[in-house]
């Protein structure tokens, strides 16, 4: 398993090709009118069994159904998954996403900041890695599913460039709706 550390610059992340030997911590220079309280630098890694007990601490502070441990180990063992972790420099994890990329087609199937953490830009940098590393395969898109209630996500996503292109009615178990939005590269 790839233990390098990865971090993400101002920029663009320089995570997009990993056979390179790039990587390296750099200093968080992340559009800084996202980024106003956040001083220190943040790193960004492929999420291992170690962060398990932090990232399910997040994920229980997240969402209503949250995922079980079971299932990110199953996505740590997936060959098409690759989810990364986000820390900080005191080595506490803020944040993680869970991509995957399979027949040229990204998705995002869960991304969560720590509370304490939101409004500074890191979910911003967790989604931009997945947009950078899934173009760098290749990938013509990548979508999501985002509960219709999450207006700060919704709002998120469609600044990075997602548009709304469906809706699953009742797609959550408390009966909710999810918008679908998707993320298109374009060629040249």
């Amino acid at each position: 398993m790839d233990t390098k550390i990865y971090a993400i610059s101002g920029e663009k992340s320089n995570l997009s090709a990993p056979d390179k030997g790039i990587y390296k911590p750099v200093p968080l220079a992340y559009h800084g009118r996202h980024m106003i309280e956040m001083t220190n630098e943040i790193v960004i890694c492929p999420m291992s069994e170690s962060d398990l007990d932090q990232v399910m601490a997040i994920e229980l502070a997240s969402f209503p159904n949250p995922w079980t441990r079971q299932h990110f180990l199953d996505e740590l063992s997936s060959p098409y998954a690759f989810p990364l972790s986000a820390f900080d420099l005191g080595g506490r994890l803020v944040g993680f996403i869970c991509p995957m990329l399979l027949l040229g087609e990204g998705e995002i199937m869960d991304v969560a900041v720590d509370p304490d953490c939101r409004g500074r830009g890191v979910g911003r940098m967790l989604v931009q890695r997945v947009l950078d590393d899934c173009l760098g395969a290749g990938a013509a898109c990548v979508f999501l599913e985002v509960r219709v209630s999450n207006h700060a996500a919704i709002s998120l996503y469609s600044e990075m460039g997602f548009v709304e292109t469906g809706r699953r009615r009742r797609y959550y178990k408390d009966g909710e709706d999810a918008l679908v939005m998707e993320r298109l590269f374009t060629s040249g």
